[in-house]
């Protein structure tokens, strides 16, 4: 049976669309995406009623969209699957007048600069173990934070997402705070892993504080996908015991620079959301 052509699939095909994530090795569970299908639209090339191809939009705000979960399943690979997936996201962005964003492998990012996406920063994804205590000066986020997180997160990504941190937050994993207000660590159980992230702060200091909490806090595997331009939270993941294991390129269609503060964006909340 010929691949169908893209177009938004509903919750009835979550089961399928994980199963293509996990096949791939990704880190994403049910809850991730569900997310996508509740909050944003998941878009999906079928073949006998199953996805053989997707690709997810969430818009943050009125002007951002993100887009993740580009997949293609590994028999059908090279046949162009992807670029449809990709042009039905574009066309849906186009369409609501959101800015297209993305954090692209280096894979991905030979596909995405013919197209116009242009380069913002990079970020590398370190792994690691959760052990170690939880540094004076960090605290649990409570409900009444969350207007001050979504606030910080916002000037820094360029966009909001309240919902977004507030299903974080109340996720089971690391959500801690500084006590002074000045920056903030949340994380999400993974299929493999708990990625931690966003981590959003006021300074390089306060960062490492929160980083070193969030492992503290967090038990088994780990993963951080942190901004390149910290050198010296790379030193520290790196006396933790993680190790680097792949790059990213945060990318954006012809627009040459970051919409927020990326200086305050220590760690990203994972390609599939920013």
């Amino acid at each position: 049976m010929a691949p169908t052509e893209p177009a938004p699939l509903t919750s009835d095909a979550l089961d399928d669309c994980r199963a293509l994530s996990a096949a791939a090795g990704w880190n994403q569970t049910a809850a991730d995406w569900m997310t996508f299908f509740r909050s944003g639209t998941v878009f999906g090339i079928t073949e006998g009623g199953t996805p053989v191809a997707t690709g997810a939009v969430i818009a943050h705000g009125p002007r951002v969209a993100w887009i993740g979960m580009v997949l293609v399943r590994g028999d059908r690979r090279g046949g162009g699957l992807g670029t449809q997936i990709l042009n039905a996201c574009l066309d849906h962005c186009h369409e609501r007048g959101l800015l297209p964003v993305l954090d692209a492998t280096p894979a991905g990012e030979r596909v995405y600069r013919p197209l116009g996406f242009l380069p913002w920063f990079g970020l590398t994804r370190w792994e690691g173990t959760g052990s170690g205590s939880i540094p004076e000066g960090v605290r649990r986020i409570v409900p009444g934070d969350l207007p001050r997180i979504t606030g910080a997160d916002a000037a820094a990504l360029g966009a909001p997402r309240p919902e977004l941190l507030a299903g974080l937050a109340a996720s089971g994993a690391p959500a801690l705070i500084a006590d002074t207000g000045s920056g903030f660590a949340l994380g999400r159980p993974g299929r493999v892993a708990t990625q931690i992230g966003p981590v959003v702060a006021e300074d390089e200091t306060t960062a490492a504080r929160l980083i070193e909490a969030a492992i503290a806090a967090a038990s088994g595997p780990l993963i951080i996908d942190l901004a390149d331009r910290h050198a010296g939270l790379a030193d520290l993941l790196r006396t933790r015991g993680f190790v680097p294991r792949r790059p990213f390129l945060r990318m954006a269609l012809h627009h040459p620079a970051p919409v927020g503060n990326p200086l305050h964006l220590y760690a990203a909340a994972g390609p599939e959301f920013g």
